[in-house]
């Protein structure tokens, strides 16, 4: 009888809640764990959300964030900054993870130890411009041509598959997810982090994101949206293989071990020297967004608005 209680309770909770859209930036993977643990655990009904998680389909989360059709998304700092030059009004409200995860990876067996044997290479690219300004700035930086090495740009191919049909020889991938998956499956693979080639690398990625009319007419939603959300993040901190089997019930498609390893590994990057989850420093904000203005990626824009701590609990 007290079960059945909760349950009507709960039901009558959400028929009265709030209805919220939150896009990803692809499909449902350890980044996102936190916004499942808020739904399933109803830290978001407790706030009087009913939220739906979405998948970019047409449009990317920045455009359906900024155009109205979605509430939320998942973004990257980036893509934001690209945004607001563009003229999106989106602004970063939570860094889900405070350095950036992601670097360059290559078999063990490929002779590469470090970007300065990337000559005579195959980069797999994922065909996008900061992508090839940021190899350009790091072959700058070890000495080495550009021109000699090969671009091989594979889409949606993935890093294990790449590598093992030698489509490509290095690629720029997520410690958390690619590289992980490529140790389960017995690949002995290098990783070079961004942050360790340099400082200005070490950018916010992913993001939380609103649009900036949601920050001005309903200040309170975007605080109950992320005080739930942040509770969701500190339960996958506390409880990493608990969180990771949220995620898999609902993206049952996932591989089972490479989401419990890889929330294992990203429930230690949330908040590590941050004063609390979802912190933003406008220095790596400015110093990020100074390097693209440097490399005519985006136009000149008031970064500090491209970002907010004020909303965090």
């Amino acid at each position: 009888m007290k079960r059945f209680s909760l349950a009507l309770l709960l039901m009558c909770t959400l028929a009265f809640a709030q209805q919220i859209v939150v896009v990803l930036d692809w499909y449902p993977n350890t980044n996102h764990t936190g916004l499942y643990v808020a739904l399933e655990k109803g830290f978001f009904a407790e706030e009087g959300l009913n939220v739906s998680i979405v998948e970019p389909a047409k449009m990317s989360a920045e455009q359906m964030v900024a155009s109205g059709n979605a509430h939320f998304g998942v973004s990257f700092q980036e893509f934001v900054t690209y945004a607001r030059a563009e003229g999106l009004p989106v602004v970063s409200i939570a860094a889900v993870i405070q350095h950036n995860t992601s670097g360059f990876a290559w078999l063990k067996a490929s002779g590469i130890s470090s970007p300065r044997d990337w000559e005579g290479k195959t980069y797999g690219a994922w065909g996008t411009e900061i992508e090839e300004v940021i190899l350009k700035t790091i072959a700058r930086k070890y000495g080495i041509d550009w021109s000699k090495i090969k671009v091989q740009t594979v889409g949606q191919l993935d890093f294990v598959t790449g590598l093992r049909q030698k489509v490509f020889d290095f690629q720029w991938v997520f410690y958390g997810w690619e590289v992980i998956a490529a140790k389960l499956v017995g690949l002995d693979v290098e990783f070079l982090a961004l942050k360790d080639i340099d400082e200005v690398f070490d950018y916010y990625t992913p993001v939380l994101i609103t649009s900036e009319k949601l920050v001005q007419q309903s200040p309170e939603l975007v605080r109950k949206f992320l005080r739930a959300v942040s509770r969701g993040y500190v339960f996958a901190k506390n409880n990493p293989e608990e969180s990771a089997r949220i995620l898999l019930k609902y993206a049952p498609e996932l591989d089972e071990k490479l989401v419990i390893e890889s929330q294992k590994y990203l429930s230690t990057k949330y908040w590590e020297d941050s004063p609390k989850w979802g912190w933003q420093d406008e220095r790596v904000w400015r110093r990020f967004y100074e390097w693209m203005r440097e490399n005519n990626l985006v136009s000149e824009i008031q970064i500090e608005k491209a970002f907010t701590n004020e909303f965090l609990p």
